[in-house]
């Protein structure tokens, strides 16, 4: 809990900050002292964190360039340019990790943290790209407000227009396999429209993939988008060098006279990267719609009592420890607290899954975003803020959507290897036909090693389990099932046996007369009759579903004398001049 405390309190008050945080002189990234990979080391009486090793060394060279230059430095980890270096003790807000930035973004979320959904550990102040893989980097915290869903409108954008381009190239590049299409366009003419319909494709659709492609070269984190860019960049310029220069290549490499070309190649798998990108930020979106629905469990203002009896309406923020509160009914509790005053029935199925809502008297706890019933009740403010159970199950969901499974961290070191091993094969293609090849050799290798790299494109790799684990939670989190983190899902797989505790949990929320069992001489009219008669009277949960058990089966709830409710045990009066109790054994 005093962590969760911590992360929330990172987003709204930085002059905590560089108590916990340090900056890294030698490339401005904040680091956590406790796990930072480079250690600390003082200097001058002023103690740095690395984030590296490398920045240790070269501050270790240079010490005095680094704790006093404020030009940027080169991250030595991903080549990076950062902004000048701060001194830790200065009280400002945060430097970003990374200078990275997009000039649109929102004055809004200035001074919201953002991370990289890729890569947890880059955060920064406000929006901006991931220096590592070149995604937009998302809210670290969650918010009530709608997130900025520009990544999303501008994939699905680019999804759809290639997808309209992509097809008729395929079709075109697929001919002679489609029945009705073979020789209805010749390869020559064929081959300038595949280019005119990939071109816009490889170029604007695929242009984020490309960016993303090079910062990872640049950074030397080769991921998926290094390989994307690698053979989707590789087919388009190789088809249109032979679209070109046609002579460059034998006759013997044409296949039925047409060319080599790999336009359609290109763009589908550009089309199909678009649409795996698109499908996982609209399951980002669901999940960050999910959290927003539990922060809205919270309302916005809280009723305070004052110390000389009268009342205010206070926003929720200005709500302390030991402040009393009225909760009205049909009111939301605004937090975390006890019952001082008042009685009521209280629906807490959002957080417990009950569902029937539980009675409530002086001494007992109320938690915030729980629904008030038909009394009134007057509490003592104990938990506020990030601490209320409700704040902190919403910064668990969100906390658990960016976790990673173990077999995402498989991916990333399959990743790591599988990018270089796939270009050096394609070297090794290329270097081997270009020896032993038939002639031309040099066209032949050019062809092959081309071919490598169009075949090993990872449209899949990195996307996959993501996404799995994205749709997971998000899904959960909208039928109320909260996720700790990543690696329970894939635990999960190994579960034989569910045991549940809460009724509600299985079912709706509700109370609802299912059966109704009379002893015999007894209609079972005339039971209900008794029983809807007593529960018109009363405020019990049960008692709106007994009276709509009646109304489905058109039965009339006659009139009821001396109603008295007993506490824990029931209800019980006159009907029909008969006496009638209805409650438990006791």
């Amino acid at each position: 809990m005093k962590h969760t405390h911590a992360h929330s309190h990172q987003a709204s008050s930085h002059s905590e900050e560089p108590s916990a945080m340090l900056l890294d002189p030698v490339c401005g990234m904040r680091v956590d002292p406790a796990t930072a990979r480079g250690g600390t080391l003082v200097h001058a009486g002023v103690e740095h964190a690395f984030c590296s090793v490398g920045c240790r060394t070269k501050f270790e060279a240079e010490p005095t360039r680094y704790a006093q230059a404020p030009e940027p430095a080169e991250h030595s980890c991903c080549g990076a340019k950062h902004g000048p270096a701060a001194a830790p003790a200065v009280a400002e807000p945060p430097a970003p990790r990374f200078s990275a930035s997009r000039p649109s973004a929102p004055v809004a979320h200035a001074d919201t943290i953002y991370t990289c959904p890729m890569h947890p550990e880059i955060e920064q102040v406000g929006p901006g790209d991931c220096p590592l893989c070149g995604m937009a980097l998302e809210p670290k915290h969650a918010s009530a407000e709608p997130p900025d869903d520009t990544e999303l409108r501008s994939m699905s954008r680019r999804f759809w227009v290639s997808l309209v381009l992509s097809v008729p190239a395929f079709a075109l590049a697929m001919s002679e396999m489609i029945p009705g299409l073979a020789g209805l366009v010749p390869a020559g003419p064929s081959a300038w429209l595949q280019l005119a319909l990939a071109t816009p494709v490889v170029a604007w659709g695929g242009a984020p993939f490309f960016a993303r492609g090079w910062a990872s070269i640049r950074n030397r984190r080769a991921n998926m988008f290094t390989l994307i860019a690698i053979g989707t960049g590789a087919a388009y310029l190789f088809s249109l060098f032979v679209l070109l220069f046609p002579e460059t290549l034998p006759e013997s490499m044409r296949l039925h006279g047409a060319l080599p070309i790999y336009f359609e190649s290109a763009a589908v798998i550009i089309t199909l990267v678009l649409l795996g990108q698109m499908l996982e930020l609209r399951a980002r979106a669901a999940t960050s719609g999910a959290i927003r629905g539990l922060l809205g469990l919270s309302p916005k203002t809280a009723r305070r009592v004052r110390a000389d009896g009268g009342e205010e309406d206070v926003p929720l923020e200005h709500v302390m420890v030991g402040d009393r509160l009225r909760v009205r009914p049909g009111e939301r509790v605004p937090v975390d607290g006890e019952v001082v005053e008042g009685a009521s029935w209280v629906d807490e199925s959002m957080l417990t899954g009950e569902p029937i809502p539980v009675e409530k008297h002086p001494g007992e706890r109320v938690t915030g975003g729980a629904l008030n019933g038909s009394g009134s009740l007057v509490m003592t403010a104990q938990r506020v803020g990030a601490e209320t159970l409700l704040s902190r199950i919403v910064a668990q969901v969100a906390e658990a959507q960016r976790s990673r499974a173990p077999v995402q961290q498989l991916a990333d070191r399959i990743s790591a290897w599988f990018v270089p091993a796939v270009v050096l094969v394609a070297l090794v293609t290329a270097l081997v036909w270009g020896l032993v090849g038939p002639q031309p050799r040099a066209a032949h290798a050019l062809v092959n090693a081309v071919a490598v790299l169009i075949i090993a494109c990872p449209c899949a790799l990195g996307l996959a389990t993501p996404m799995s684990v994205m749709v997971g939670i998000g899904r959960g989190a909208q039928l109320g099932l909260l996720v700790r983190n990543a690696e329970v899902l894939e635990r999960m797989e190994r579960v034989d046996t569910l045991v549940l505790d809460k009724t509600g949990t299985l079912t709706v929320v509700k109370p609802r007369l299912v059966t109704v069992l009379a002893t015999d001489g007894v209609e079972e009219s005339t039971l209900l009759a008794s029983a809807g008669a007593l529960e018109r009277a009363s405020e019990h949960p049960l008692a709106a579903a007994v009276l709509a058990g009646l109304e489905e089966r058109g039965i009339a709830a006659p009139d009821a004398s001396d109603f008295q409710a007993h506490h824990g045990k029931g209800v019980t009066g006159v009907v029909a001049g008969r006496p009638v109790a209805l409650g438990n054994a006791r």
